[in-house]
């Protein structure tokens, strides 16, 4: 039996693609083919599909909205597991005033933000603009605003590349800025607990209507990218420090930096990996140059470029 039909029954599924061009599943717009393209049905059948990408020696990587991936430009060569819009079933549990929250890693933040905004609880309102999955939520500590998943978080249910399920609760997954244990190890989030408290719903309902046109006054969404491009340098703010090196609207083929706001690296066409990896080195030697600032990447970089 073949590679293909061997993933197909360890994941349990009828189609798998071949080829699979990642600009369609990234919100850059950009990525040559996946090998393989796969969406598993649920978490037993991920394991299996990486049980055997691990028995047979075939790279894997675990992707879901694709909103802080860039994928390169000779595509992947192994096997991307896409888990947005399945895993994704979320369990509500209302404790006096507190809201427990159980959510599968393919479920939306904003999405699920809103939910949890619209039932009158607060601590989740930065999330309602973020365009990814709890998943990548949680690896990366995602944050806006002023705050972070680690604000919220209770557990996380990981699998490891045994295809092991585990169980660690916050204290044990090393959440700081945009960084978790996640990053450290071969761990996937599967699924995650959250709890929130009873807020003023009207001062709520406000908040996301008030962050909601922040971001569309200073955020390009009009455009694809990954977000914001560059992490935040301790004690400087990645944007101003690349606005300040007169780089507004700077251009590598049609990736260029934002004039809406300088720490977004936007497509403005066809802009290619290399494009944007060319921009992203001349923007990080001028920080450099002009403030010896070193700004490193907050976007995820995967294939061949």
């Amino acid at each position: 039996m073949d590679f293909y039909h061997k993933l197909s029954e360890a994941a349990g599924v009828d189609h798998i693609l071949k080829d699979e061009p990642m600009s369609a599943h990234t919100t850059f717009r950009i990525g040559g083919p996946a090998d393989y393209f796969v969406v598993p049905e649920d978490a037993a059948s991920l394991g299996r599909g990486v049980a055997l990408c691990r028995a047979e020696g075939v790279d894997y990587f675990i992707t879901g909205n694709g909103s802080n991936l860039l994928v390169g430009d000779g595509g992947y060569r192994g096997v991307v597991f896409h888990i947005c819009h399945t895993m994704d079933d979320v369990a509500y549990e209302e404790k006096g005033t507190e809201l427990l929250v159980e959510a599968g890693a393919g479920v939306m933040l904003s999405s699920l933000a809103r939910q949890v905004s619209s039932k009158g609880y607060t601590g989740f309102e930065y999330a309602t603009g973020i365009p990814g999955t709890l998943g990548g939520g949680v690896t990366m500590n995602a944050g806006a605003y002023g705050g972070e998943i680690s604000d919220n978080l209770l557990w996380a249910e990981l699998m490891d590349e045994t295809g092991a399920v585990l169980r660690l609760e916050r204290d044990r997954l090393k959440l700081s800025y945009r960084h978790s244990v996640m990053m450290e190890q071969p761990l996937v989030v599967l699924r995650a607990g959250f709890s929130f408290t009873k807020g003023d719903a009207m001062a709520i309902t406000e908040k996301v209507a008030e962050l909601s046109r922040s971001r569309k006054e200073k955020q390009p969404l009009e455009y694809p990218s990954a977000g914001s491009t560059f992490k935040r340098p301790e004690g400087y703010f990645a944007g101003k420090l690349i606005q300040d090196c007169g780089l507004k609207g700077f251009r590598v083929g049609d990736a260029m930096v934002s004039e809406k706001h300088s720490g977004f690296v936007i497509n403005v066409g066809h802009a290619t990996a290399a494009d944007v990896m060319t921009l992203i080195r001349h923007v990080q030697q001028e920080v450099d140059r002009q403030f010896c600032v070193r700004i490193e990447p907050e976007v995820r970089m995967i294939g061949e470029f």
